[in-house]
C-alpha cells in the first residue's frame, strides 16, 4: 500500500517526465562507485585481527543507492546510472593507466607510490568492471522483480534478496577473475566469501537508512514506480 500522497505508477507511464532528485541519485550513485575504487581498493586494513580491503566499507553503499534507485525510480533509470557508472569505471582506468605511464619530472620523488596507489593491472581493471555490471544489473533485476511479486510489501526483504544476488554475482565474478592463479583456490574462495558476506550485513545493517531515503524520496516525487511493462535487457537506454 502507498504512502497518502505517493501514486502508484506503472514505470512506462512515467516516459521522460523530469524527477525532482533522480539527477542527484545518479550522480551520488557514481560518485560512491568511483571513490570506493580508487580511494578505497589498494588498502589493506586490519581491526581486530581481521584484515580487509579498505573500500568494502564504502563499496556496498553503492548497492544501497541502487537499490533505492530502483525502488524509487524503476529498473530502467537504475539501468541508466549503471551504465553512467560502467562509463565513468573505464574513463577512470584509462586516465589512471595514462596519468602514471606518463614520465615523471626530474626529482618528482613520488612515482612508486603513485603507481602503487593507481597503477592497477589490466587485470584487476577487468574483474571489476565486469563484475561491477553484472552484479548491479543482478541486484536490480532482482529488486524489481520482487517488488512486484510482493506488490511492493517487504521492503527490507527485496533490499537485502536482491543484495544477496548481485554481491553474490560481483564476488563470484571479481575474484576469479582478477587471482585466480596468483592466489591459491582457497584463498580465492574464502576471500570471495567473507567479502560477500561482510557486503550483506553491511547491507541489512543499513536498511533503517534505506527505508528513510526510500520513504522521504517517494513523497519528494509522488509516485511509487512499479515495472509492469518493462524491458529488462540491460542492452538499452530508453526509458522503458
Amino acid at each position: 500500500m502507498s504512502e497518502p500522497g505517493v501514486r502508484k505508477i506503472d514505470a512506462y507511464a512515467l516516459g521522460a517526465r523530469p524527477l525532482r532528485y533522480f539527477d542527484f541519485c545518479m550522480a551520488g550513485f557514481v560518485a560512491i562507485l568511483l571513490l570506493s575504487n580508487l580511494i578505497g581498493a589498494a588498502k589493506l586494513s586490519t581491526v581486530g585481527g581481521f584484515t580487509f580491503g579498505a573500500g568494502i566499507l564504502f563499496f556496498p553503499l553503492g548497492y544501497v543507492l541502487g537499490d533505492v534507485l530502483t525502488e524509487v525510480y524503476g529498473y530502467a533509470r537504475a539501468r541508466r546510472c549503471v551504465w553512467a557508472g560502467f562509463g565513468a569505471m573505464l574513463f577512470m582506468a584509462l586516465m589512471s593507466w595514462v596519468v602514471v605511464k606518463l614520465p615523471p619530472s626530474e626529482g618528482w620523488p613520488d612515482q612508486k607510490a603513485y603507481e602503487a596507489v593507481f597503477g592497477s593491472t589490466w587485470r584487476i581493471v577487468f574483474a571489476s568492471v565486469a563484475a561491477f555490471w553484472a552484479g548491479e544489473f543482478a541486484n536490480s533485476f532482482v529488486l524489481a522483480k520482487m517488488k512486484l511479486l510482493t506488490q511492493g510489501k517487504h521492503l527490507w526483504m527485496r533490499t537485502i534478496g536482491s543484495t544477496v544476488v548481485g554481491q553474490g554475482v560481483d564476488s563470484l565474478l571479481f575474484y576469479p577473475l582478477a587471482f585466480y592463479g596468483d592466489w591459491t583456490n582457497a584463498q580465492v574462495v574464502t576471500v570471495m566469501i567473507t567479502n560477500w558476506l561482510m557486503k550483506v550485513t553491511w547491507e541489512a545493517v543499513l536498511t533503517p537508512v534505506t527505508y528513510m531515503v526510500v520513504g522521504g524520496l517517494k513523497r519528494a516525487e509522488g509516485l511509487d514506480v512499479f515495472d509492469e511493462g518493462t524491458n529488462f535487457t540491460p542492452f538499452r537506454a530508453s526509458l522503458s
